[in-house]
């Protein structure tokens, strides 16, 4: 991709030379006079390198300096002047400036200088766009649903995201921790700093000790030399600590110390490390009453829960299923190069029947495997799980008709909708079927 340098100078002449010296290098060049049409160029098209003369009929290229910073954070500037001075070459640096010259030295070093400043701007271009992109995927944005209890907890959360407080997710296993965790943190001000994410329930609790705090040479067998933890991995940023129930009582002691004064000691040190972070922690169980049972220390678990949130399930959000289910059929289908997907009213009616114990990530797992499964654009029940056909449609789910229609339901599955084949396996005629079919209201 070329490079673009803007050059603002107000002297067209030396504007024009200046132009036509770069343009032979090969790069684009746009021209301003004034810093106004300098900032009204950069709002309509993109400069990786900006030359600006520093003294200019409406603003000084210093201060200019700091605009097109604001405006466009990758962007490098390079001040010329005609008189320089220690104190607007100190101001420029500060300012953001790549580098502050005076006109008539700058004939041999322009070039140099201009090539390690679009280097660096190219670099710093492809920071701030990856940061863009991270940003825009975890962001509240991008958790969907419009049910009252979605939208209840991301409205707690964005509130409690710009500010260091500690937080507790509790929900159901698949309701999304994680990506609230993510979001709150990208949405913080510590959002250029590290998003770590630990679970606790994957570790013995030596292990997760060692993996949290980190350990000095020789704190055990095979510890041949210091190892950060994944506190200090994380400073400046966020620890997410998922299943914070799994921890026992003498690791949570040791987080308690972290919470309270940002300090902790390594496996096998005797003096104490300090850091900054953010704890987000996150649990499926009921923390108080484990607290009150002993199970969990009651001290800790009111240092957590400053500002707790309950993630809804998937039964308490039904009216979001649809739009979720949609949702994952494109992103699958992206990913395995197949047409976008349209589904039939009974495939969204079994979804909202369901019983999503898994809740989004078993919502998710499901999606991908149906499109697997699919062998044209359209998504019908047929293509469900075996257990989305046999699930209960009623209280009464052992009488003889209804254990009738859920055997008729499991073969017409287990055929594909082969009528003639659904026929076969059940012993009975194929009008007999179809007026079985239509009596209980099975969509073949």
């Amino acid at each position: 991709m070329q490079t673009t340098v803007l050059i603002v100078d107000d002297e067209k002449k030396l504007n024009g030379l200046l132009s036509r010296i770069i343009g032979l290098e090969g790069y684009n060049v746009l021209q301003a006079y004034t810093g106004k049409e300098a900032l009204k160029i950069l709002s309509q098209e993109d400069a990786d390198v900006v030359i600006s003369d520093v003294k200019l009929p409406d603003i000084s290229g210093v201060d200019l300096v700091k605009l097109i910073k604001e405006k466009k954070p990758y962007a490098e500037v390079i001040n010329l002047t005609a008189f320089g001075n220690i104190p607007d070459g100190v101001t420029a640096i500060k300012n953001g400036a790549f580098d502050y010259i005076i006109k008539g030295d700058d004939n041999d070093k322009i070039i140099p200088l201009l090539s390690k400043a679009a280097d660096k701007a190219k670099l710093q271009r492809r920071v701030y766009e990856l940061e863009n992109k991270i940003n825009r995927q975890y962001n509240f944005d991008s958790i969907l649903g419009t049910s009252k209890a979605i939208k209840e907890a991301i409205d707690l959360a964005r509130k409690v995201a710009v500010t260091d407080t500690t937080v507790l997710l509790l929900g159901e296993t698949g309701t999304g921790k994680e990506v609230f965790a993510q979001a709150i943190h990208y949405e913080s001000p510590r959002k250029l700093n590290p998003f770590v994410a630990l679970n606790c329930s994957g570790f013995s609790p030596e292990l997760l000790e060692s993996e949290l705090f980190g350990y000095k040479s020789g704190a055990f067998t095979g510890a041949v030399k210091d190892k950060k933890g994944l506190l200090e991995e994380a400073s400046g940023g966020t620890l997410f600590l998922d299943e914070i129930g799994e921890m026992n009582l003498d690791l949570q002691a040791k987080l308690l110390r972290v919470l309270e004064n940002q300090t902790f000691i390594k496996v096998g040190d005797t003096h104490t490390s300090k850091v900054n972070v953010r704890i987000i922690a996150a649990t499926n169980r009921d923390l108080q009453k484990e607290a009150d049972e002993g199970k969990f220390r009651l001290d800790l678990f009111y240092r957590l829960s400053v500002f707790s949130i309950s993630l809804p399930s998937l039964s308490q959000r039904k009216t979001d299923i649809e739009l979720l289910a949609g949702h994952y059929l494109n992103e699958f289908a992206k990913k395995v190069n197949k047409p976008r997907f349209k589904t039939d009213d009974h495939f969204i009616d079994l979804l909202k029947k369901h019983n999503w114990k898994g809740n989004i990530r078993e919502l998710k797992n499901v999606i991908e495997r149906v499109v697997i499964m699919a062998d044209n654009n359209l998504i019908t029940a047929s293509l469900l799980p075996y257990e989305f056909h046999t699930e209960p449609t009623n209280s009464n789910a052992f009488d003889l008709q209804s254990v009738e229609k859920h055997h008729i339901q499991k073969v017409l599955h287990h055929t594909r909708g082969n009528k003639t084949e659904t026929a076969r396996l059940l012993g009975i005629g194929l009008t007999t079927l179809y007026r079985k079919l239509e009596e209980y209201g099975i969509e073949g």
